[in-house]
């Protein structure tokens, strides 16, 4: 069942931190098999709700049906079927709503709200709603007299939206044949499939801006079909928001009276015309226009192809429990008050690492990193140096605990925008794709901060650097600090006692300190970090000061960037200390290790022999690797899957409004119960993103 029980104070307890992928199963892979049986048993009356409350809107609005089918499309279309169109914007993107094809135009969204809350009453957490979409424009086109088909299920919702993604990928009312073919081509759907899927166009209005140039400037137009449409969308003066439809003749009914249109020159919009305008669809129109049943049969054929367009591999999933808003902003969430090493069985925060931690449940998880790490840095070497940072970063902040990733919340501010992390510390969106990879693997098992460390040595090794063998075993924290942040990551112009201060406040010696250091042998740096070094500092070589001077002048170019080793910027090996030799470090805290101090013979070694500064390297990463938060610190245990009825156990503190019961907000509570089934009474789900730079708050 993956529950990890233990025994305390006659009470059976269940660690605490259920990860949303846990819960509401967010982080299968985007492109998991779909099935038609896919809620057979966790949700058999989704169709039947569904079919319930679009009857209704439809039957109070007819014109309802057509939006929904159109949100359906305009949703598939832009990176699969994953109900991103229904996202409202956020601080962290621009969504789909307010793309130029949506907005003011796109509506249906109240339909779809209604559906997924009566779904929810009877299956919490369970059905998506890129699936309820998917099954309510079927059931659309049905209500309107058109043919119905077995939805295939199992969508998952994405977390993101784009509105660039929209404005690029659905295809305009003034397209040209050609590119209609070309832009569901690239979507792996044929000419034939466009010509049907277009037939939705049998139902539905359009506004006057829309087919303004068509009525007014085109030849192969029904001169009566024009007059008339002219009456309330004229030339100039407005009316741009004015509707016609798009079948004047039975424009709420779903039947093939579309294409006997476009055989009359009476398409509404120039991209419908061009199915039959001399073209290579002319005489599929013509089949279409003479028999409704083919049309019919093609029709759904098609909207099954196209409800099968899934978001790309690695893509962030989840299942919404508000279809407009990310889990994250809305759903149940607890924030964990105490996690106690007995609720972990050995995974609390101070816990034993082990290099088999993974071994009997997630054996590939090493595999997985590598192969994601070796992507990323082919197509970018410099990020390997980014996720060694991250690492580094992350470890000298209360420990290896991913905090680093985490957003900043309403109840914290995090690492992130810290001086030292703030448009500097990058890769986060690696490390996310990693996740997503690991996750569809082994659900809910891996923790951020292992994949971070592991990631770390990939990155070494792939640039050529030294491998060792990672300890494994961390937990994530539940919080972050910037203040410590900014506390404890050393700065560029930190002098050689600060160093070995700050790294000896850490358990680490001068020559862990020495050879950490040698991470600058990769990676670049902006102007402003050095900019103090080249114009001010006598150590320096003057004619690498002056190389550096062109472009980091002493005023402007601050985020211009330069390599911290000039020599071999994207090779792990050991020229940075023959820099330092030559007194071409980078920043004044480089060129401290090699300033007439105790690390001069050292640094002297390690120019001279790679061997030496490897194997201190990675002995050194090891042991920064095992820098854990302090006893008693909260972090979230990972367990397995766990059912739709669950038994759950755990000390916590209730704090989000939108519960059921909002008479328990901000009381504590030890022991709880949620059926999925039963209606019994929720008190909680945690909700927190296995996307690693998102936690619930």
């Amino acid at each position: 069942m993956g529950f990890l029980f233990a025994r305390s104070s006659g009470y059976s307890f269940v660690a605490l931190a259920l990860l949303a992928c846990v819960l509401l199963a967010p982080c299968q892979a985007a492109k998991a098999g779909l099935s038609t049986k896919f809620y057979a048993k966790t949700c058999p009356g989704v169709d039947t709700i569904v079919r319930s409350v679009v009857a209704q809107a439809v039957a109070k609005e007819p014109r309802m049906g057509a939006s929904i089918i159109r949100l359906f499309f305009h949703d598939c279309f832009v990176n699969g079927c994953d109900a991103s169109i229904l996202l409202d914007d956020t601080p962290t993107f621009t969504g789909e709503k307010n793309a130029g094809a949506n907005i003011n135009s796109v509506r249906g969204y109240e339909v779809i709200d209604a559906i997924k809350s009566q779904v929810e009453a009877a299956c919490k957490g369970v059905v998506s709603c890129a699936d309820i979409v998917a099954l309510a424009s079927r059931d659309a086109v049905n209500l309107l007299g058109g043919p119905t088909w077995n939805v295939q299920l199992g969508r998952k919702d994405s977390r993101t939206a784009s509105g660039t993604a929209a404005n690029a990928n659905l295809p305009g009312p003034a397209s040209s044949g050609a590119s209609l073919v070309a832009a569901f081509a690239g979507k792996g759907l044929s000419a034939r499939e466009m010509t049907a899927l277009s037939g939705a166009h049998t139902v539905g209005r359009a506004r006057c801006l829309m087919f303004r140039g068509r009525i007014y400037g085109e030849a192969n137009i029904n001169a009566t079909f024009a007059a008339a449409l002219r009456q309330t969308c004229p030339q100039t003066g407005g009316g741009d928001g004015n509707l016609a439809p798009f079948d004047d003749q039975t424009p709420d009914a779903f039947d093939n009276a579309y294409f006997k249109n476009l055989v009359a020159q009476r398409g509404l919009l120039h991209s419908d015309q061009e199915l039959f305008n001399g073209g290579s669809q002319d005489a599929l129109v013509r089949k279409y226009a003479g028999n409704a049943g083919m049309f019919a049969g093609d029709f759904a054929k098609a909207m099954v192809k196209m409800g099968g367009l899934m978001p790309a591999a690695g893509t962030p999933t989840e299942v919404r429990l508000n279809c407009r808003k990310r889990a994250m902003a809305t759903q149940w969430v607890l924030v964990v008050v105490a996690v106690m090493a007995v609720l972990f069985a050995g995974g609390a925060a101070g816990g034993q690492l082990s290099t088999r931690y993974y071994d009997g449940k997630c054996p590939n998880v090493q595999s997985i990193v590598r192969a994601g790490m070796a992507q990323a840095v082919a197509a970018e070497p410099r990020m390997g140096a980014s996720i060694l940072r991250m690492f580094f970063h992350d470890c000298f902040v209360n420990g290896c605990d991913a905090s680093i990733l985490l957003d900043d919340t309403a109840n914290f501010t995090g690492e992130k925008n810290a001086g030292p992390n703030a448009n500097s510390v990058r890769g986060y969106e690696v490390i996310d794709a990693i996740k997503t990879q690991v996750e569809a693997s082994c659900n809910a098992t891996v923790s951020c901060a292992d994949i971070l460390a592991l990631a770390a040595r990939d990155a070494v090794n792939l640039l050529g650097g030294p491998t060792w063998t990672v300890q494994l075993g961390r937990r994530d924290a539940l919080t972050v600090s910037q203040s410590a942040a900014n506390g404890n990551l050393p700065g560029p112009g930190s002098d050689l006692a600060t160093l070995v201060t700050m790294f000896g406040n850490k358990g680490l010696s001068p020559r862990d300190m020495t050879a950490l250091s040698g991470a600058h042998t990769l990676g670049q740096a902006r102007c402003a970090t050095f900019r103090s070094r080249i114009f001010g500092d006598g150590n320096v070589d003057a004619a690498f000061a002056a190389l550096r001077q062109q472009a980091c002048p002493q005023s402007g170019g601050d985020t211009t960037l330069a390599p911290i080793d000039v020599q071999t910027p994207d090779a792990f090996d050991n020229a940075y200390y023959a820099n330092l030799v030559k007194k071409q470090g980078l920043f004044h805290s480089d060129q401290e290790l090699f300033n007439g101090g105790s690390q001069d013979a050292l640094v002297r070694k390690y120019a001279g022999n790679a061997g030496m500064f490897a194997a201190d390297f990675a002995k050194a990463m090891v042991r920064m690797g095992a820098l854990l938060p302090a006893a008693g610190t909260p972090t979230e245990e990972i367990l397995g899957s766990v059912p739709g009825n669950r038994n759950i156990s755990a000390r916590a503190k209730i704090t989000s409004p939108d519960l059921p019961h909002p008479e328990l907000l901000g009381s504590r509570i030890s022991r709880y119960n949620y059926s999925a089934s039963s209606g019994t009474r929720i008190e909680h789900i945690w909700d927190s993103s296995c996307i690693c730079h998102t936690r619930a708050a």
